[in-house]
């Protein structure tokens, strides 16, 4: 009876689905597996098939690098990371702001962006403290490097795990195609924010000099447990640079990873996998299986004809339609559901207009979902979580405030990947990808040059006290 009406259905709990995620009203997990259970129960999507259309190899490598992050965490080596860095800027609190961005930009293309500002934030705080400046310069950078770093690597952010998990890429082509032009976007916003705050980081030599009595060897807890973290980190990378060659999932290399720490470090289990974030992972079989019915039912595929018709098929505007798009779109609301969504659209564009390669689509969605989340202080989960924690240490932002600075940005990091995809899509990744590393190298050299000139420029006036 609700056969002729399963495509009506299925879209209906997925625009219902997402209007509650992106309000926020209700648990955006709890409303994910509702909707799939939902399309089960309405016969949309069979048991069996509604299994199959969850991706575990995505499920796979999230619990994977969940444990040996939640393990390593314990030695307190990132905390150590953060000290000796701002340790080796001098205390000038400019060049603390660019080292802690390097630090989190660093380890969000590792590791999982939440975790990465869970552990950096509360550095974060003991530093300004003893500067005695305001702490949210310094916040609102490590939140965009942490969204600008994950875009760079298959495992950094969600959506390239997702990307590479439904087509086959692996973390080498990530490495290759989009690191370049992430350190374009890198440089430029972290030189940007400089500028923007340099009469705002301003504090006197007896303050600069308390950063160098902090000492970065305090915060390593257990250096026996570090040395077994620190192999398996290392061949868990070495891992994920090999498994497009050696031809296994970058699941089975993060599960094996997660297991050998396991194994060695001699962590009660039930502990260990106390650092895996369920509520994340059944947020994603939700949405796989809600994806799932509208792919069953021809929806996708009724959509991709129409994205089809309205480019003609042609690969360039089509590439800029989904950056831009996906840019707007996860400044808004959750980039995940997005990516979900558009995945199985882009692959369906690829079968009905004979497009083999399809790669240039997958470097513009990756791009324009991971970037695009720093537009606004929703844009993505660690926006969220590191505003949240200023808050409750009595640092407040607004939605505006937050978007006045960070949104112009955002768009300024999508139109220097519009220069970087044009160039892919005319001359190829090689030219692209060497422009845009020399454009690197270029503007690193006058960031560092004009660097200078900002650190005396700055006004001593405009220091301010921490809020308590």
């Amino acid at each position: 009876m609700l056969e002729q009406y399963q495509s009506v259905i299925a879209i209906a709990i997925f625009l219902i689905t997402y209007a509650i995620i992106v309000s926020e009203k209700i648990h955006r997990t709890v409303i994910a597996l509702l909707g799939a259970v939902m399309v089960i129960l309405l016969g949309i999507l069979h048991l069996e098939t509604a299994v199959e259309a969850i991706d575990f190899n995505t499920i796979g490598l999230l619990v994977g690098m969940m444990i040996i992050v939640g393990v390593t965490r314990k030695t307190g080596v990132f905390e150590y990371l953060a000290i000796k860095a701002a340790k080796a800027s001098g205390g000038a609190p400019l060049k603390i702001l660019a080292a802690l961005a390097l630090v989190t930009a660093v380890l969000s293309a590792f590791l999982d962006n939440v975790t990465t500002v869970l552990l950096i934030v509360p550095v974060t705080f003991a530093i300004t403290s003893q500067l005695k400046i305001s702490p949210w310069p310094f916040l609102f950078t490590e939140i965009l490097a942490s969204n600008i770093g994950g875009t760079a690597t298959l495992i950094g952010d969600p959506p390239n795990i997702m990307i590479g998990s439904a087509t086959g890429l692996g973390f080498m082509d990530f490495a290759f195609n989009l690191t370049p032009v992430i350190i374009v976007v890198y440089v430029t916003t972290i030189f940007l924010l400089q500028f923007l705050y340099r009469d705002k980081l301003y504090a006197p030599e007896q303050l600069k000099a308390n950063i160098m009595l902090m000492n970065e060897r305090d915060e390593i807890k257990d250096a026996v447990l570090l040395k077994k973290c620190l192999v398996v980190l290392a061949l868990t990378i070495l891992g994920f640079v090999l498994h497009q060659y050696v031809h296994l999932e970058s699941s089975v290399i993060a599960l094996a990873g997660a297991s050998l720490l396991l194994l060695i470090s001699g962590e009660d289990v039930e502990h260990a996998l106390q650092a895996v974030e369920w509520p994340v992972l059944f947020f994603f079989i939700g949405l796989f299986v809600i994806i799932g019915a509208l792919e069953e039912v021809g929806v996708i595929e009724m959509v991709a004809k129409w994205a089809l018709e309205t480019t003609g098929g042609n690969m360039l505007p089509t590439g800029m339609l989904i950056l831009w798009l996906s840019a707007i779109a996860s400044a808004f609301v959750d980039n995940i559901p997005f990516v979900a969504t558009m995945i199985p659209l882009i692959q369906d564009m690829g079968r009905l207009g004979g497009i083999a390669d399809l790669n240039f689509l997958w470097w513009a969605l990756s791009l324009g979902a991971c970037l695009g989340g720093n537009g606004t202080l929703i844009g993505a989960s660690a926006n969220v979580v590191v505003v949240g924690m200023a808050e409750k240490r009595g640092v407040r932002v607004t939605f505006v405030e937050f978007m006045k600075v960070a949104f112009p940005l955002m768009l300024l990091s999508i139109l220097i990947c519009t220069g970087y995809l044009l160039l892919f899509y005319f001359f190829g990744h090689l030219v692209a990808a060497g422009v845009a590393l020399g454009l690197g190298i270029v503007l690193l050299v006058l960031s560092r040059s004009l660097n200078g000139l900002l650190l005396k420029g700055g006004k001593k006036e405009a220091t301010q006290p921490v809020e308590s």
